[in-house]
């Protein structure tokens, strides 16, 4: 079973409403024992035309960390809180992005490829003017850079989140098809020792499969990889631990034994 969703967001994120006290009791009632929050910081987030107001997806860390370390002793006994952050990187962000993962006691890092030349493929605007493929490409090529600028992280999150928002999404996509950008991607991960995350996010875009995609991920075992997190990417209570049993058995059926749990930087390993 997996009893740990290491990847949620809160109002401390920008998008999100959430209450974090709503988030574990979420957690509580679907019986998880750990949870481990991850705000999004990504710096140099553009703006969109029209918007206003400051500067998206940047957290109060001080606020943040304050209220989870209140929540963590409030729930101590009942479902244990871990203290996480989610960065998204571009490499000439990677010694601030170092700076900030060194500067407070994270139990959790998670490096994102959010942002491609400062364009998030979140938005139609990214694929205008280059095909599907060339986006997909574009992105695919950023993640061993941004890997080896922001060596501070412990699992990278959602490789494929590109997919959720490709004019297709995953209809054409496959390993096979952008083996050559996804292999440099994958084998960054296991030479560096960091985890592969799991993130049931793309069930609940409807993709049909995670984020990465099956395919990915037996391609990922195939290589040697074994060290994986496993996260559902919830901004709202209802989706914490979003399809796990799914996906327990999807990872089981792929050869995985074992998740880890990050706390203080080190992995505690589970069975699946």
């Amino acid at each position: 079973m997996l009893l740990a969703d290491c990847h949620m967001h809160s109002l401390f994120s920008t998008d999100s409403e959430a209450p974090m006290e709503e988030m574990v009791e979420a957690a509580a009632a679907k019986g998880l024992e750990t949870v481990c929050f991850t705000e999004h910081l990504d710096y140099d987030y553009p703006k969109q035309q029209g918007e206003e107001g400051p500067p998206d997806f940047l957290v109060d860390l001080p606020a943040y960390q304050e209220a989870l370390f209140e929540l963590k002793e409030r729930y101590c006994g009942r479902v244990e809180v871990l203290f996480g952050l989610e960065m998204g990187v571009m490499p000439y962000l990677g010694s601030r992005c170092s700076d900030v993962a060194r500067s407070f006691p994270f139990d959790f890092v998670l490096a994102s490829s959010h942002l491609v030349d400062g364009r998030d493929p979140y938005y139609p605007s990214y694929f205008e003017g280059i095909s599907e493929e060339e986006g997909y490409e574009a992105y695919f090529r950023t993640i061993p850079a941004n890997l080896a600028a922001f060596p501070d992280f412990h699992s990278y999150a959602h490789l494929d989140y590109i997919v959720r928002y490709g004019p297709r999404r995953n209809e054409a996509y496959s390993f096979e098809k952008y083996r050559e950008v996804l292999v440099p991607a994958l084998r960054a991960l296991i030479d560096a020792g960091k985890a592969l995350e799991v993130n049931t996010g793309g069930y609940k875009y409807g993709l049909g499969q995670p984020n990465p995609q099956t395919d990915v991920l037996r391609a990922y075992r195939a290589m040697g990889g074994e060290l994986i997190t496993v996260g559902s990417d919830a901004h709202k209570p209802e989706h914490v631990a979003y399809d796990f049993p799914r996906l327990a058995e999807l990872l089981r059926g792929i050869g995985f034994r074992y998740y880890a749990v990050f706390r203080g930087g080190k992995p505690d390993m589970r069975r699946l």
